[in-house]
């Protein structure tokens, strides 16, 4: 197959969504009918005892939520599908922030019963920073939630979208029959089923046929014929181009849970989903069609496997074809490096692959030469931009409950910081470590990973730091500052100096008194260093 068919077979996606909207579900009925899995799991389910492919962590499995970026990649209809199912809760969100700059498109599922909650806001907002397409999936139909018509306003109104229906649901609820798809026009009538099957989807390309009464019935049919006259009028044919620019966002709905709509979305998806989009640099725009490889690391995960003790970056393929046991150039580090063994991923299954192009999301076991948003190539330097660290929201210092195991706790935390899951900073001049987070459970996931992938013991006390600052400026300056404020002095993972300040107003003052010197709230000024 020729490159350019290579890379226009391929749709990288995430899926994103508030916790509980049922992204987990739908992420596993995607790849049941890709053929990935045989039997779909359920993230929290007394019924189904076998857990979702993409919650693979242990700590995963106990809470029934999502806490890492999963990467699934399988064929569908001669289409290769890198699927990133992202975490919901708003915890782990500087990790969903991250997968969506590797991905071309994204479909946000809503939960038909809540509508459009918190985390769903701030998901599209950094979707919208990109002008990242959207396909939105309507969940939970079979449940008594709010009116189709009321679900359009409100998503369009909270999020500041504009939606383009593409399928209709009879009812719901209860009352639930099915969905009409607008785009092939098909009837698919709704049976509570946990498998993948096409026996119940019903060709009506002409709505006054009786077959629809015979299906639905008189009073349904009618109803659905009104709501497709109106829908038809307001919305008209799909404006694709006008997807692919993030200006429209067609809508789906059904219930992942059984397995209903999905199909439809699949289908549809992979018609007009964006194929693998150019990615910028701080030197050029790098376009897929290139020959040369490009590529950068939007996630690091410690203990993939943890009787292995593995460490694994995961690498985005933005141009040229990526080969097994090639000399490439690691950009921040200016050293050649070859990979025996690349991965692909179906959540922790993973097989070793000979090559990978733009959109593939591959593997590469790392002994610690990757941090987060490094950039392997062929040789020319240049560092992909919009992959920041933001500057964490909760602090707390951390304390070894087990001197004896001081080695591991330093390797432990050293790693899982890498990861990103939260931040390290180091008192200049001190041995003190602070971490910081964005939310809570994340001290909680890195207490409980140390002690059962470590084996080191720990506890954090609660600190009252407002934000840390990246500061650079006149090194004199810069120096003076450090030596007056040194209690407040941190050096993050790769030394440089971080201010936390106490208070807005402290830091406030701070940009007042001293002038020469810059406080970044996100790490995004290095690459603008380089």
């Amino acid at each position: 197959m020729s490159y350019e068919k290579e890379i226009a077979k391929r749709r990288t996606f995430a899926i994103i969504s508030h916790p509980d909207a049922g992204k987990t579900t739908l992420t596993e009925k995607l790849l049941l009918f890709g053929g990935a899995i045989q039997v779909a799991g359920a993230v929290k389910s007394n019924k189904i005892k076998k857990h979702a492919t993409s919650d693979f962590m242990e700590i995963e499995r106990q809470r029934g939520i999502s806490v890492a970026t999963s990467v699934m990649s399988f064929e569908y209809n001669n289409t290769l599908i890198n699927l990133l199912d992202t975490p919901g809760h708003k915890d782990f969100a500087e990790d969903t922030y991250r997968t969506l700059t590797a991905v071309d498109s994204v479909i946000l599922v809503i939960d038909s019963v809540n509508g459009v909650e918190e985390q769903t806001r701030k998901l599209v907002e950094v979707c919208r920073m990109r002008d990242t397409p959207i396909i939105v999936f309507v969940n939970k139909m079979d449940r008594d939630g709010k009116l189709p018509f009321d679900l359009l306003d409100e998503i369009e109104k909270e999020l500041k979208i504009s939606l383009h229906p593409l399928s209709w649901p009879i009812n719901m609820g209860k009352e639930f029959k099915g969905v009409y798809n607008l785009y092939n026009s098909s009837l698919n009538l709704f049976t509570a089923s946990q498998k993948a099957t096409e026996d119940n989807i019903v060709p009506i390309p002409d709505l006054n046929d009786k077959v629809l009464d015979a299906k639905v019935g008189e009073r349904d049919a009618n109803q659905l014929r009104e709501d497709v006259e109106l829908l038809q009028g307001v919305y008209g044919e799909l404006d694709v181009e006008a997807y692919l620019k993030g200006k429209v966002s067609p809508v789906f709905f059904g219930s992942a849970v059984n397995n209903f709509g999905v199909k439809e979305l699949l289908d549809t998806f992979i018609q007009i989903a964006p194929v693998p989009q150019h990615r910028d640099t701080d030197k050029r725009t790098v376009e897929p069609t290139e020959a040369k490889f490009t590529g950068f690391i939007f996630k690091i995960h410690a203990n993939l496997d943890p009787r292995h003790r593995d460490r694994v970056a995961f690498l985005r393929v933005c141009s040229g074809r990526f080969a097994r046991n090639t000399y490439y150039k690691h950009c921040r580090l200016e050293k050649d490096m070859r990979f025996s063994n690349p991965y692909s991923f179906l959540a922790r299954e993973k097989d070793i692959i000979e090559e990978a192009y733009p959109g593939d999301v591959i593997g590469l076991f790392d002994t610690g030469n990757f941090k987060i948003g490094d950039t392997l190539t062929e040789g020319e330097i240049m560092q992909f931009t919009g992959i920041p660290v933001f500057s964490p929201e909760i602090f707390k210092e951390l304390v070894n409950k087990d001197p004896m195991k001081t080695k591991q706790l330093e390797k432990g935390i050293r790693q899982l910081t890498d990861e990103g899951v939260a931040q390290l900073f180091t008192q200049h001049g001190g041995n003190r470590k602070i971490i910081g987070c964005v939310g809570e459970l994340q001290f909680e996931v890195i207490q409980y990973r140390l002690l059962q992938e470590y084996g080191a013991s720990c506890s954090f006390t609660p600190l009252s730091f407002y934000k840390a600052c990246w500061i650079t400026g006149d090194k004199k300056k810069v120096e003076d500052f450090v030596r007056f404020k040194q209690s407040n002095v941190m050096e993050d993972k790769d030394g440089n100096l971080v201010y936390l300040a106490q208070s807005e107003w402290f830091l406030n003052t701070e940009r007042q008194n001293n002038p020469d010197i810059e406080f970044h709230t996100t790490s995004e000024f290095k690459t603008a260093m380089v």
